[in-house]
């Protein structure tokens, strides 16, 4: 029996390849003659890199850039088994993870460290890039991206803005005369799940301000500073951020990728999946195990799981999610997506020893499930 194991990963506890391997190890508990693929998955956010490098045999480059407060901070990219196209996650030197929750301030963080990244891999040659964009601190409308390339962003004085989002609050004018023109000589693919648009009570600093530390006021006001920079952006290039659909993400950092480094979003999933064969390795299952740190109605709106799933659908194959934790509420809706829905937490274990337990707690998760579904199917027979 040919298993694929293609989880997420289980934030705060598990890498999706930590993840997967436990899987594995619990399918040969139950069934010792399987043979087991494991394909860690990401949907554009945390661990894309790492996923798309081992998938293709690539490599990372670390390079030593500004964190999201402009200290310096050792940070990744990845070079793709080709030898030629890049992956940066915006995580790895403007994420929220480098930051005390104490000093989390998306007035004055920025996202300068991946555009230095960017400028890195254009230095060596990289023309070919894909951008995952989750898990930021900022919420600068992606500016610190493009003032690390060159891109000047000015007050009425002529004077260059300070970092962050709370200096866009004296945007005047954009000044494109020094932005590195290499840009214009590559190509870039944002990977992303996030639907939110640039501004508005589903934007950037609404939806995910209050989680980078922003008050109810800061994120008022930053909603005000990215509809500024919009204007700005409008009038500069002719492109309308303020309710296009994913420019929200990062901080808006995904809408100062459409607009200026002429990208092209989409689902991080799809992304991950192409890069990494998915469907070609996959369609030859004869079940598919997928599953991430907590299941609920997102889940099917192009997260990691919901790709296996459509994947599964397309070829007829078994899908079974095992998740830590699945949200109750949505619990039906995952039904009718996949064939069986599992948590760590459906027997009464608590989240807590379900994080602190996780790996072999997943791995005897896995275990029951395959064992009980091995036997439903010979039942059938």
């Amino acid at each position: 029996m040919k298993i694929i194991v293609a989880p997420d990963s289980f934030k705060g506890s598990l890498t999706a390849r930590e993840a997967a391997l436990a899987m594995e190890e619990g399918i040969l508990d139950a069934l010792p003659s399987a043979k087991v693929i494991p394909l860690p998955l990401a949907d554009g956010g945390e661990g894309t890199m790492d996923c798309l490098v081992d998938a293709t045999g690539g490599h990372t480059v670390f390079v030593q850039v500004k964190d999201p407060l402009l200290r310096e901070v050792a940070a990744r990219y990845g070079i793709l088994g080709d030898g030629s196209t890049c992956v940066i996650e915006i995580a790895e030197a403007s994420g929220l993870t480098l930051l005390k929750e104490e000093e989390r301030d998306p007035l004055i963080a920025t996202s300068y460290g991946t555009g230095q990244l960017i400028r890195h891999a254009l230095d060596a040659g990289c023309r070919t890039f894909v951008i995952g964009l989750g898990g930021s601190a900022t919420n600068d409308g992606g500016t610190g991206i493009l003032q690390a390339l060159g891109c000047r962003f000015l007050d009425a004085k002529g004077e260059e803005l300070a970092a962050g989002g709370g200096a866009l609050r004296k945007l005047h004018r954009i000044d494109l005369s020094q932005f590195d023109q290499r840009i214009m000589e590559s190509s870039f693919t944002i990977a992303c799940d996030v639907r939110a648009p640039f501004i508005g009570p589903a934007g950037a600093s609404a939806v995910f301000g209050p989680q980078k530390g922003a008050s109810e006021a800061a994120v008022a006001l930053l909603d005000q500073n990215l509809k500024r920079l919009a204007d700005c952006i409008e009038a500069e290039t002719g492109i309308a951020l303020h309710d296009m659909e994913g420019t929200g993400a990062a901080g808006g950092a995904g809408g100062a990728l459409l607009a200026f480094f002429n990208g092209t979003m989409k689902p991080g999933i799809e992304v991950v999946m192409e890069a990494m064969d998915f469907e070609r390795i996959a369609s030859e299952a004869d079940l598919l195990i997928t599953g991430e740190g907590r299941s609920d109605g997102q889940t099917i709106t192009g997260k990691a799981p919901s790709g296996v799933a459509s994947l599964a659908e397309r070829h007829q194959i078994p899908v079974l999610l095992i998740s830590g934790a699945i949200e109750e509420a949505s619990r039906e809706m995952l039904r009718a997506v996949f064939t069986e829905v599992h948590g760590l937490t459906d027997s009464g274990i608590n989240s807590e020893i379900a994080m602190s337990q996780s790996y072999q707690l997943l791995r005897e998760k896995t275990a029951a499930v395959v064992g009980r579904y091995i036997e439903r199917v010979k039942k059938s027979y």
